[in-house]
């Protein structure tokens, strides 16, 4: 596993920290597979307790190729968090090119019932020997 810069973005009160891994062992570039981890951490800084609803991904390869996903919550999850408290997961994104990036929004509600987005930092999806960064 080779990491990644980390990548990080506050939007109405949440924070959330990305750090991309890319894993080699899992990867076959003769196949044309890349595989990348990324773990997260969402930060509540709004003085309330918030709730992930769902999750809205836009990824895209080397070719420009662009591929969205959104759902409910992550990782079968739709996480409360406190006011003041972190949660954190992990996850993966498979490319059929060894770079790209992805970027996007979690749907937060709060105690009272109000929805809201929380931007996720665009990161990129990169090998060892094709690395950039994105602001």
């Amino acid at each position: 596993m080779h990491d990644g810069p980390a990548y990080s973005a506050e939007t109405n009160g949440i924070l959330i920290r990305v750090r991309p891994s890319y894993l080699a062992g899992q990867s076959d570039p003769e196949a044309g597979r890349w595989v990348w981890a990324y773990q997260v951490e969402i930060v509540n800084l709004t003085g309330s307790t918030v709730q992930l609803m769902a999750r809205r991904w836009t990824i895209t390869d080397g070719h420009g190729h662009v591929e969205q996903v959104a759902g409910p919550g992550v990782v079968g999850e739709q996480p409360v968090i406190e006011a003041g408290a972190s949660y954190f997961y992990a996850s993966g994104c498979p490319l059929s090119t060894n770079s790209g990036s992805m970027v996007g929004a979690y749907s937060m509600t709060d105690a009272e019932g109000r929805s809201f987005e929380a931007d996720i930092p665009a990161f990129s999806l990169d090998t060892p020997d094709a690395r950039r960064v994105l602001n």
